[in-house]
């Protein structure tokens, strides 16, 4: 495995760490908080970095596609939907459930395109878009931004909202070309 591969694999790993802490935290063990909040972000930056060394070291797998994305759609529905489930604990900033159904349908609906086109096409090729990029790093900011109870985070979820909902759709638009037209973009 790549080194790339095995940044993205970690990432993977630290999801249960972080469901721990998320549901360990107790207002009386504030210093959860911030495990929470460090592990999410080591994972945000290997998201980052990741991509980084597979492009300097011209990594190119056919794992590291599909790996990558996983990644950060098993963080990012995972981090929102136990940051829902314990809302108030962490404070009064909470995740609005209309963001967390956002996110988890984007992703359920992009996970199921890409299953269903590889089926249909017994191939597929896996490339981010520039939406699908800028929504992970807002969604990503959305949630630093509840776990350190930014008083303006509802800023950051309508953001989130909106890139989710564009995003989105332009995954599926491009999926259903795949589908019908035969087109790996």
């Amino acid at each position: 495995m790549r080194y790339a591969n095995k940044i993205s694999a970690i990432r993977i790993l630290i999801i249960p760490f972080l469901i721990w802490a998320i549901f360990s935290y107790s207002p009386s063990d504030n210093y959860l908080r911030f495990v929470v909040l460090g592990l999410f972000i080591l994972a945000a930056i290997s998201d980052w970095l990741d991509g980084f060394i597979a492009r300097q070291r011209k990594e190119i797998t056919y794992l590291g596609p599909i790996i990558d994305p996983l990644a950060d759609k098993l963080l990012l529905m995972s981090t929102f939907i136990c940051l829902y489930l314990r809302n108030n604990v962490f404070g009064p900033v909470v995740l609005p459930l209309w963001l967390v159904l956002a996110v988890v349908i984007r992703d359920l609906t992009i996970l199921f395109g890409t299953f269903l086109i590889f089926v249909v096409r017994q191939d597929i090729k896996i490339i981010p878009t520039s939406w699908g990029k800028l929504t992970t790093f807002f969604q990503m900011a959305t949630v630093v931004c509840v776990l350190l109870q930014f008083e303006y985070s509802y800023i950051a979820f309508w953001i989130s909202f909106v890139l989710t909902s564009v995003s989105g759709f332009d995954y599926i638009r491009k999926g259903l070309v795949m589908l019908t037209f035969g087109e790996k973009n």
